[in-house]
């Protein structure tokens, strides 16, 4: 599967890249890493956030957060950001290019960065902030086993995004977004509004 997220990532990496948010002022955007294990059925790596947090508390989510004003770019924001919170060092990393840019319902602009990692690698929470980190197989998604499906409006659109159950995990809202987005845009995963599954509302 692995070779397959490679290669339909090489014909889109060129668009992507440029359509990545530069220059010396980047306030009002963040970078999260989507880490994949190097594996026939590749792993994602995500993380609960601490309940102790004072935003987003509790909540599963990639790794990652805001730039900073010393980082050079978002790619370097993505892998400081994931060695502070899970100790994965950013030459752990083969980091394939960036995927789409999202808002966030505060007007967070957020640019996930694609990479592969040693499913050996040792990861470390963060206490101070993070209570866990977990990794889910892309076949549990790909099955797309959702309990609901989340309709959240982004850029004044109504977006229908599916909520995931893995291991006592709750995996929604902008990380399940990342998630989906990548799944149908790379892999051609078929996940859109479901029928047979609660929808919720969300302001």
């Amino acid at each position: 599967m692995l070779a397959s997220i490679e290669e339909r990532f090489s014909q889109l990496h060129d668009d992507l890249q440029a359509r990545v948010p530069s220059g010396p002022d980047l306030k009002g955007h963040a970078a999260v890493l989507l880490a994949l294990t190097d594996e026939s059925d590749p792993q994602v790596v995500l993380t609960k956030r601490s309940a102790n947090l004072s935003t987003h508390s509790g909540e599963v989510s990639l790794p990652g957060g805001r730039w900073d004003d010393t980082d050079p770019s978002l790619e370097y924001t993505a892998l400081r950001e994931a060695e502070e919170e899970i100790g994965l060092a950013a030459d752990q990393v083969r980091v394939l290019g960036p995927l789409w840019t999202r808002s966030t319902r505060w007007q967070v602009h957020v640019t996930p960065w694609l990479g592969v990692i040693s499913p050996q690698a040792k990861l470390t929470p963060n206490p101070g902030e993070l209570d866990a980190i977990f990794r889910v197989p892309l076949s549990f998604f790909l099955a797309d086993p959702r309990i609901r499906t989340d309709r959240v409006t982004i850029d004044q659109r109504a977006i229908d995004l599916p909520a995931y159950l893995y291991r006592g995990y709750e995996i929604w809202g902008f990380t399940a977004g990342v998630l989906t987005e990548f799944l149908v845009k790379i892999l051609g995963a078929r996940i859109g509004h479901r029928d047979d599954v609660p929808l919720r509302a969300l302001s």
